[in-house]
């Protein structure tokens, strides 16, 4: 999920009470479960989950969706990517090293995506305003967004799926407006395009793209105040945008929040120790 990205490390710092993030994603429920796993690192765990989960629900595009986001972010563990070093420093971002990709990883999750996007269209055939498809689909093109920017580094190619992720989160959103994990989609779009120079937003204009910043600040925001499977994603990324804004306290609350939550978790406490 892209989703978690680059794309999502430049957010807004929500102000004001942060609900606890164990009221978002409860045990109780198979999908909630599996991202708590991903969450605090336990991929093995989420792997199994989110297995289960589509052994009893064959048809639902979010189980395999899911269980590609867990090899995303594991991929992402195992390189290292997440470090905040590399995105509060853009030249350092710029210039990192091409990373070298799991191969075994990387066909998990791209066999996972297409199994989930097959089940997806095959619902939107049927019926084009389905939730669980339209959101599934959204989801899935986040998530190769992000393998893309930041496995691949390929971040050109990365932008026509944050586009098209974007058009397919107005299409889930115009039906169902409570669904704040797609407003990041929206969001990602307007604001990190909306950081690009003057000249080059014409352009990107010229395009199609979206690029009014403040707009993809007010989504985001929204992810993280009220989103669901993305809301602890959104709350480390928050900890990065803060500390872009050199607002070392509040880094410091949001991740001290994550890593009560989420105690396997050594990269909320490898970037606290960060900050002492």
């Amino acid at each position: 999920m892209g989703p978690a990205s680059i794309h999502l490390l430049l957010l807004a710092l929500v102000q004001g009470f942060l609900s606890p993030i164990s009221a978002a994603l409860l045990p109780s429920l198979p999908l909630d479960l599996g991202y708590r796993q991903m969450y605090n690192l336990e991929f093995s765990d989420a792997h199994r989950t989110f297995q289960v989960y589509q052994q009893s629900q064959p048809d639902d595009p979010l189980g395999p969706t899911s269980d590609a986001a867990a090899y995303l972010f594991e991929e992402f563990n195992r390189l290292g990517v997440l470090q905040t070093e590399l995105f509060v420093d853009d030249e350092k971002f710029k210039d990192r090293q091409k990373p070298a990709p799991d191969p075994e990883l990387r066909e998990n999750f791209r066999r996972a995506i297409t199994k989930s996007q097959r089940l997806a269209d095959e619902i939107l055939k049927r019926s084009p305003k389905d939730r669980n498809a339209l959101f599934a689909t959204v989801l899935n093109l986040g998530l190769q967004s992000d393998y893309l920017a930041l496995v691949e580094k390929r971040d050109l190619a990365s932008l026509s799926y944050t586009k098209r992720a974007g058009l397919m989160a107005d299409r889930l959103l115009a039906i169902d407006p409570s669904c704040y994990d797609a407003y990041l989609a929206i969001g990602v779009e307007n604001y990190v395009l909306g950081l690009k120079p003057a000249p080059v937003r014409w352009l990107l204009r010229l395009y199609g793209a979206e690029t009014d910043k403040e707009l993809g600040l007010q989504k985001l925001q929204l992810t993280a105040e009220k989103g669901h499977y993305l809301l602890p994603f959104a709350r480390l990324l928050l900890a990065v945008a803060a500390l872009r804004d050199k607002d070392r306290s509040r880094a410091r609350e949001l991740l001290q929040n994550l890593a009560q939550e989420f105690p396997n978790n050594q990269l909320y406490r490898r970037e606290l120790s960060r900050l002492q």
